[in-house]
Formats: C-alpha cells, structure tokens, sequence
C-alpha cells in the first residue's frame, strides 16, 4: 500500500507529530509512505525512518497557493498513491481541486483526519468532504456532526491520536545525572515534589489556575514545587511576561519555576509527582494526558473537550469539574497525601491501535471498487 499524506509544515506540532508517527510505523509495516508539505525541521527526522518527503509550498492560507493545484495533481499522477491523507484545511483544498479532476477510475481516495474543532464556514467545510474522515477524538466527531453533517458521506471514524510506548511506558527513567543537571540549573526543584503544568503558553491553558493552585498549596506545604514547562508563540510573549510577573508579585519565585520548551518531556513526566491540564476550553484531544499516562504519572485535568475523554479512560479519579478550584485544590492534597497511584494507558490511546484502525480505514476504501469514489 503506498499513502501520501500532506500537510503544511513539519515543524513543531500536535499534526506534525502525528504524521510523523504514522509514517514510521507505515514504514516499518512495509508500506510506502510519503509525505508532502512545505518542508520544516522534522523532514530530516521523517527520511531517516523510512519516508519520502516532497516539497510543495502547500501551507499560505492566500490565493496564491491555487497555483500548486496542478504541481500537486502531476505529483499524484506521477506517485499514484492508494491514499491520499489530508491533515490540515489548506493541503486538504489543494488535494482535493487536484484529485477531483483526476480519472475516478484510477485516482487515489481521498482521506481527511480533522485534528481540530475548526471555525464554522465553507472554508473549513473542506475537512468534511473527503470518502472518509476520521477524527481524533469523540469531541472532534461531535463537532463535525453538528456542523458539518451536510459534507460528510459517512459518519466520523473516531481513531484516537496514539502514544509510542517504545518511547513513553512505566519503564522510563531518567539518565544517571539527569536530576542533578535540572537542579542545578533551577535550584528551587532541589529535594521537592514536582508539580507540572505542560503546554504551550496561552491564556486558555490553564496557568493562571495553575500559579492560583501553587500559591494556596505553598501557604501550607513546603515539599511541593510547580512546574510550567512549555514556551509562547511570537504573538504570545506579551502573556509570558504577564504570567512571570504574577509570579514575582505573588512571591512565589521560590515555588513556582518556569523551564520552557523541553524535548526531554518524558523525563520530566516520571520525575513528577503529578501532572496538569488545565485547559480552560475544549481542546480537540490532550496529548500530555496520554504521554503522562503511559509513564503512570497520575493527571489532573478539568473534565471538558478531548482531554477528558483521555482522563476518563486513563486516570478517572482524576477528573474535575471545569474551572472548580476548590476541586482542583482538594483532589491535588487528597494525591499528595494518599497512597501513591499510577495511571494506566488506555489501549485506544496507543499508537499501535491507532495504526491498526487507520490502516484498516484504508483497506475498507480500497476495497470499494473505482466507480464508488465520489466527492465531486
């Protein structure tokens, strides 16, 4: 089987990432995988287990990019993939002007997976209007049903995002000296329980809740220390600044630390006591959710979006309600103080099953004789 998928940009990101996992573990099955965007940092990473990548200036939301419409349909014509898998709004128009002008006889189908809860318009309409869509989450699929339901020629197949065990699982230890490193370079986390707050910086992620929660436990606890670990867009510094300044203000310096972006996350998951989301509004899915899970880290997060849904399988106890600080503030003390709790990843969350339901996605469509692709 030969699938190219294309998105914008292979960079940093949640559909960056998921691509990339999906085409090593096509790669390793023995399929062909390709992959199509812009270019970016992880094309390096992607070509060294196993893919192929071309560059196509696929990503500018802007009319100009409808000059890429025929590059794209020779580059189909000239692969013939079995699968085309669109993961982002801007690739998925140009595929599918390219693929809808293919012969139906022998063009590729056409596959979407919408990764987000996209704004309401014709625009994003296109997520919708492929053979068929999966989505990353229940959360995900409810959206597309009650705003979508008019472009969707089957209902959503819901294919959770899935973690690598081979890299996240209860065996993961930090190297020799890792600890030591971190406290050296931040020595308030020196002898404490660590708290982490992971995500990137955005005023709807939960930090402000998060400083609020450190800074009721620091009045009668001296053996935690939270951690926000995550970095701000260009458009987000303003709010960096404003989140540092409340800690300095509520003095919690000692309490609190911020060690940005981090690509040894994993590490920083088993060495916590416990892990956050804190997401103040529904997010499509809660990738720490399962990454912690998978370690057996238990998470507390508020009980709204994708997230939830991971939390609910994963580690239920520790679900709250959304914005209730008490809750929050109580549920932290009642795991601190208890016997210590794993979590445990949900089967469903693993990349593995969700190889296994893509590919079988596939094979449902290519079992489907030519005559039935439809779309135009």
């Amino acid at each position: 089987m030969k699938i190219m998928q294309l998105l914008p940009a292979l960079n940093a990101g949640g559909v960056e990432r998921g691509t990339l996992d999906l085409a090593r573990a096509l790669a390793r099955a023995g399929h062909q995988s390709t992959v199509v965007s812009s270019g970016g940092a992880m094309v390096t990473q992607l070509e060294s287990e196993g893919s192929q990548h071309f560059t196509l200036p696929i990503h500018k939301k802007s009319f100009i990019s409808l000059l890429q419409v025929r590059p794209l349909r020779q580059l189909i014509s000239k692969e013939q993939p079995d699968i085309l898998h669109v993961r982002s709004r801007v690739p998925a128009w140009l595929a599918y002007l390219a693929w809808r002008k293919l012969d139906a006889i022998g063009r590729p189908h056409l596959i979407s997976t919408a990764h987000g809860l996209y704004s309401i318009n014709p625009y994003s309409a296109i997520m919708a209007r492929a053979e068929r869509v999966i989505a990353i989450s229940e959360c995900v699929s409810t959206y597309l049903l009650n705003n979508y339901a008019g472009y969707l020629q089957h209902r959503p197949e819901i294919i959770y995002r899935g973690v690598d065990t081979d890299e996240f699982n209860p065996g993961v230890q930090a190297p020799a000296g890792w600890r030591n490193d971190i406290e050296a370079a931040f020595p308030n986390l020196r002898g404490k329980r660590w708290l982490l707050l992971p995500g990137r910086l955005s005023r709807w992620k939960g930090q402000e809740d998060f400083i609020q929660l450190i800074l009721r436990l620091s009045r009668t606890r001296n053996d935690i220390h939270g951690i926000i670990l995550g970095s701000a867009e260009p458009n987000k510094q303003r709010y960096a600044k404003e989140l540092k300044q409340a800690v300095t203000d509520l003095h919690l310096d000692q309490h609190l630390t911020f060690v940005g972006h981090r690509s040894d996350i994993r590490y920083w998951y088993s060495e916590s006591a416990l892990v956050y989301n804190l997401s103040k509004r529904p997010e499509p899915f809660g990738r720490t959710v399962i990454e912690s899970a998978a370690i057996g880290t238990p998470i507390i997060g508020y009980n709204i979006g994708g997230p939830a849904e991971s939390l609910g399988a994963c580690f239920p106890q520790g679900l709250v309600d959304q914005n209730d600080t008490e809750v929050l503030f109580t549920r932290t003390q009642e795991l601190l103080e208890g016997p210590r709790q794993r979590a445990r990843l949900a089967v469903q969350f693993t990349l593995q099953r969700q190889v296994e339901r893509t590919l079988a996605v596939y094979r449902s469509l290519l079992n489907t004789s030519p005559g039935d692709h439809s779309g135009d």
